[in-house]
């Protein structure tokens, strides 16, 4: 390595390390094999050396988690994913996704989980007719509803129409 980065963080006395890394280290496993820089937890520090860019998304990465832990949080491997994917993709960070939230139900909130489950949230936000293309499972048409539930909850719509095919094309619909 040419050039190399090194940076220590110190995470604030309310965060619980051993939330950070998770049980027996497993998420700071998963985040050692995303990236090919050193990383070093010794207490409440973190050690990141290597590649500047890829310091500066562990930096970010570490950050999220702090505040996430922070806030009350556990993180798990799915989370970890999640965040190592909006990485990659530069697109997002973990928190510009917690933020966006679309609806509340019995306590939970709804909102986007991936970079593309949040590009399909802006597209409904900015246009009167959105096409969502895509695999099954993906959360089209929850996303939708939800956007389309807080929308009449708002009274910018009056009511909501689901419709579906009368005759299947081939595939079965299920419960529709």
């Amino acid at each position: 390595m040419t050039d190399s980065t090194h940076i220590t963080l110190t995470a604030p006395p309310t965060v619980n390390m051993a939330l950070v890394v998770g049980a027996g280290d497993c998420l700071l496993h998963i985040i050692e094999e995303a990236f090919d820089a050193r990383i070093t937890v010794r207490g409440d520090s973190v050690v990141l050396e290597g590649d500047p860019v890829e310091v500066q998304s562990l930096m970010a990465l570490f950050s999220e988690l702090f505040k996430f832990v922070e806030g009350g949080g556990t993180p798990d491997q799915g989370f970890i994913q999640r965040a190592l994917d909006l990485l990659r993709t530069a697109e997002f960070t973990p928190s510009m996704l917690r933020e966006d939230i679309l609806l509340t139900y019995r306590g939970r909130a709804i909102r986007p989980k991936t970079a593309g489950q949040k590009h399909y949230v802006d597209a409904i936000r900015k246009n009167t007719i959105t096409f969502g293309i895509g695999p099954a499972g993906t959360g089209k048409t929850y996303l939708a509803m939800a956007m389309a539930v807080a929308a009449l909850k708002r009274k910018e719509v009056g009511r909501i129409i689901l419709t579906r095919p009368v005759v299947e094309a081939g595939e079965n619909l299920g419960f529709l």
